[in-house]
């Protein structure tokens, strides 16, 4: 097996993109991007620290939770979690951010990569907030490059098809995945914290 250890490398492998895929990047939220987004009720973030090193979190809340302010400018309130806080020791190290957001049932995704601020201001925590509870934060990204991705991923993947789902049987619960994983973790008392957390924590 070689390696592709070049950008030559890549291109002998990869010919050039169609002119479709090549123009279709914008620099704004326009009226096709607004519409998706207000759809949209799952994203996934993409974050690296200083030396480069990746992250991907999942994001989601009731459609349309991923707030467009302008064309440059997407609010995402922050919810309740494991206070990991991977995503944001990122952000503070290196504001670059990149975003997949998902319709379900949609083929297509849309893509936007730009520059994050974390929020604190109550005003607009409390703009975001559910059942009397505001957003912990609110991540502002100003979006530098904005297009749609074409859907043969999740054709091929049957991602919203329910009869190419794969079985789950076999496939722990949480709680019981991080005790057999770590070491000294009651398999019991961890699923219990697990189910404590999604009953009380969701907001």
């Amino acid at each position: 097996m070689s390696d592709i250890c070049s950008l030559a490398d890549l291109l002998d492998v990869y010919p050039q993109p169609s002119a479709l895929a090549a123009k279709k990047e914008i620099a704004r939220i326009d009226r096709q991007a607004r519409a998706f987004i207000e759809r949209s009720s799952f994203l996934v973030i993409a974050t690296a620290d200083a030396d480069g090193w990746p992250d991907a979190s999942p994001r989601g809340d009731p459609a349309g939770f991923v707030a467009v302010e302008d064309e440059s400018r997407l609010l995402m309130p922050d919810r309740p979690g494991n206070n990991r806080v991977d995503s944001f020791k990122n952000l503070v190290a290196n504001p670059k951010i990149g975003m997949l957001f998902f319709v379900p049932g949609h083929e297509h995704s849309l893509r936007i990569n730009g520059e994050a601020r974390i929020l604190t201001d109550e005003t607009l925590r409390k703009r975001f907030a559910v059942n009397g509870r505001p957003a912990r934060a609110v991540v502002e990204v100003t979006a530098r490059q904005v297009f749609f991705h074409c859907g043969k991923s999740l054709i091929r993947a049957g991602l919203w098809n329910p009869e190419h789902w794969p079985s789950r049987d076999g496939l722990a619960s949480l709680g019981r995945a991080i005790a057999d994983q770590v070491p000294g973790i009651d398999a019991d008392k961890a699923e219990q914290a697990v189910a404590n957390s999604i009953r009380d924590g969701l907001y």
